[in-house]
């Protein structure tokens, strides 16, 4: 393998039903700053049938160019023409860097394409930078520049890995959705489209869809939310929630929590925040009665605004806290959600 070959950063843009996903975008945003720093472009790779009209969208994003590669086969998705075509793009046009986002699509497209075409995978990333490796001088080992850091959280959260894959291309990552920030949107931007198809002919391990039936939740995403309002297991009970769905009516806001509330069956999965739940970025986040594991702080440190309340002053989670108050919660929250009512209802 000559490395020196290999130029670009190329972003697997998922998109479902013809609808990109939110994952896409982060994606392309955090490829053209990588881009940037290597002095090469961005390229989203767009995988489906009649997707063509999305590859404006991603050049609105950021994306200098958009390979299409689009046939009847991948309508739905499915491993294995999958796996051919993006490992296919991969080998036809030699990229540096390989982004995929690390949803239930992503994990098992990424580390199949990283097999096929033979290079690592780092998986659940949560940043990316370029940067030199071993990030240390080591006496008497060459230290290689331009490197691909890929950042993730290791041995359950307890610590936090930087790997590089300094030997083989492309450098391959999945990482979590919401860690990346879109870039700003220009209207009207274009990219150059290149249409490409590697051919597809149906094997033994092509599975065949009898039938698709789509799962309809009238709970928020949480992702989306501009304020949260989060309870841990400090809360108590699964009735004592009352008390931050009444704070988070009053803001205007939504409720989420952490992994041991999911754990004792008190909210869904889909309101965890944390490591193993999803990654969110309000304007305001409450966490209440949350010590502040560092598997939760990995889902909303990057939260504009950090407020705690927890009746233990020691709690970790006053560590990355803006502001905090030291007290039982059901003393504080009833007297916050009044005040909060008086002051709306003042105005």
């Amino acid at each position: 393998m000559n490395i020196q070959d290999y130029k670009g950063v190329f972003v697997y843009a998922q998109q479902v039903d013809n609808e990109l996903s939110g994952i896409a975008l982060e994606l392309v945003g955090k490829g053209k700053d990588l881009a940037k720093d290597l002095g090469t472009e961005v390229t989203a790779v767009l995988i489906g049938s009649g997707v063509k009209a999305l590859a404006d969208e991603l050049a609105e994003y950021g994306a200098d160019k958009v390979i299409v590669v689009d046939d009847p086969e991948l309508a739905e998705y499915r491993t294995e023409p999958y796996t051919h075509a993006l490992a296919s793009v991969i080998k036809e046009f030699k990229p540096e860097i390989v982004l995929v986002g690390a949803t239930a699509i992503g994990r098992d497209l990424g580390p199949r394409v990283s097999a096929r075409i033979h290079t690592g995978l780092t998986a659940d990333c949560t940043q990316l930078d370029i940067g030199d490796f071993p990030i240390n001088p080591i006496p008497g080992k060459e230290q290689l520049h331009n490197q691909l850091l890929m950042t993730r959280p290791a041995f359950g959260g307890n610590t936090i890995a930087t790997i590089a894959c300094p030997d083989f291309r492309p450098q391959m990552a999945t990482v979590r959705p919401g860690v990346m920030q879109k870039a700003p949107r220009e209207v009207g931007k274009k990219a150059v489209v290149v249409e490409y198809n590697p051919g597809f002919t149906p094997d033994n391990k092509y599975v065949e869809i009898v039938k698709v039936v789509k799962a309809v939740s009238d709970v928020a995403d949480i992702m989306d939310a501009k304020i949260l309002v989060s309870g841990g297991r400090g809360v108590g009970s699964a009735e004592n929630f009352k008390l931050l769905e009444d704070l988070a009516e009053v803001l205007g806001g939504t409720v989420s929590c952490s992994r041991a509330v999911v754990d004792a069956g008190w909210k869904a999965k889909d309101l965890q925040v944390g490591q193993t739940g999803k990654t969110v970025r309000p304007n305001v986040y409450f966490a209440i009665g949350i010590s502040g594991a560092i598997q939760h702080l990995a889902g909303m440190e990057e939260s504009d605004i950090i407020i705690a309340i927890n009746k233990d002053e020691t709690a970790p989670i006053f560590d990355v806290a803006d502001y905090g108050i030291v007290g039982d919660l059901n003393k504080i929250l009833p007297a916050l959600t009044e005040s909060l009512k008086a002051e709306v209802a003042g105005k």
